[in-house]
């Protein structure tokens, strides 16, 4: 089931008594754990009937027994346990150890965590509700395959580049706002790829802008990324004319060193990869307007946009795409400022 129909059903009341709560994005895991423990602890005693458990640090028997228990002063227990990615690879280590030779041996003295955990959601307690949390498990497990055959695997995967607008479209709009394809996009790009910090972006915008207003590129220019479009296009021509002084005092104005330059440098690709459309469609024959549609440029950007383009040497774009990506990567590993950074990309795009 994906997170949106877990939501759904905890939020009826209609709880199953395992969830196994698959995959890597953490903001769909928090969102559907969050909604099950209080759909099952509603009209409890708070404590009394819920128990958390880390893979590893407990043993799969004593999250057995925490799920045999009968609640108390409740119509239901919560069982919690992270982390059984941690079950999966102690299981392999201990297998490359002990050889093949010895597996009969191994069974004989107890089951593996997961396989113990795979026993019991064949007759699970109806008052519990156990939910099993894991990045990635070995779909011939046991345990997924009993979860997939109940249908109560839930879904948490990364949501794609691709798809990521849409996403912020929707969470934009469950709070009233309406927000313009090409302002997702770019909040995509510069909060994105996890979902968390998109979601906790879209909510600063949300508070910022006020009730039913819409959330537009100056918002995000407030609160996420300090650079505005005009400020994007501007820097880029100043580069593209080889203006060097004018583009590194741009880049002082708006550099912020609390995101240690991640978003600008993403702001700075999104436009880019816009420029390359806009390039792309006109050697394919498109008009001016064609081009920025299909670019996601403004209207009134298009005479500004065909002027940058006009100033470049063919594959410059290339050359510009490499090196922010090297840029990127610089700005997560290396221990230089991320000021110096962005400073060398631009000399180097100027150039």
């Amino acid at each position: 089931m994906t997170p949106d129909q877990a939501l759904a059903t905890a939020r009826a009341g209609k709880l199953r008594p395992v969830y196994l709560v698959l995959g890597e994005e953490r903001w769909h895991t928090q969102r559907v754990v969050s909604a099950l423990r209080e759909a099952t602890t509603k009209g409890g005693v708070a404590g009394f009937n819920e128990d958390k458990f880390t893979a590893g640090e407990a043993s799969a028997s004593a999250v057995v027994s925490a799920a045999r228990m009968l609640p108390m002063m409740a119509p239901r227990r919560f069982v919690l346990v992270r982390g059984l990615e941690r079950w999966e690879k102690k299981a392999a280590d201990d297998e490359d150890e002990a050889g093949a030779e010895e597996d009969s041996a191994k069974g004989s003295r107890g089951a593996a965590p997961l396989d113990e955990l795979a026993e019991y959601v064949k007759a699970p307690v109806d008052s519990t509700v156990l939910v099993l949390v894991a990045t990635k498990l070995n779909a011939q497990r046991r345990l997924v395959t009993a979860a997939k055959k109940g249908d109560f695997v839930v879904a948490c995967e990364a949501v794609s580049r691709g798809a990521l607008p849409g996403v912020v479209t929707a969470m934009a709009r469950e709070r009233g706002h309406a927000i313009d394809a090409r302002v997702a996009d770019l909040l995509a790009e510069t909060a994105g790829p996890e979902l968390s910090p998109v979601a906790d972006a879209v909510e600063r915008l949300s508070l910022y802008v006020g009730p039913g207003a819409a959330i537009g590129e100056d918002a995000v220019a407030a609160v996420v990324t300090r650079l505005r479009q005009s400020t994007v296009w501007e820097l880029l021509d100043t580069i593209a004319t080889r203006r060097l002084d004018r583009a590194l005092a741009v880049l002082d104005d708006v550099f912020d060193v609390r995101d240690g330059g991640l978003r600008l440098l993403a702001t700075i690709a999104w436009s880019v990869r816009q420029l390359t459309k806009f390039e792309s469609a006109l050697a394919a024959g498109a008009s001016g307007p064609e081009a920025a549609q299909r670019a996601g440029v403004p209207g009134f950007k298009v005479g500004e946009v065909a002027q940058t383009v006009r100033h470049m040497p063919r594959g410059k774009l290339t050359t510009w795409l490499r090196l922010l990506a090297e840029a990127d990567l610089a700005l997560k590993s290396s221990r230089r400022p991320a000021h110096a950074i962005l400073e060398a990309m631009i000399v180097d795009m100027c150039r």
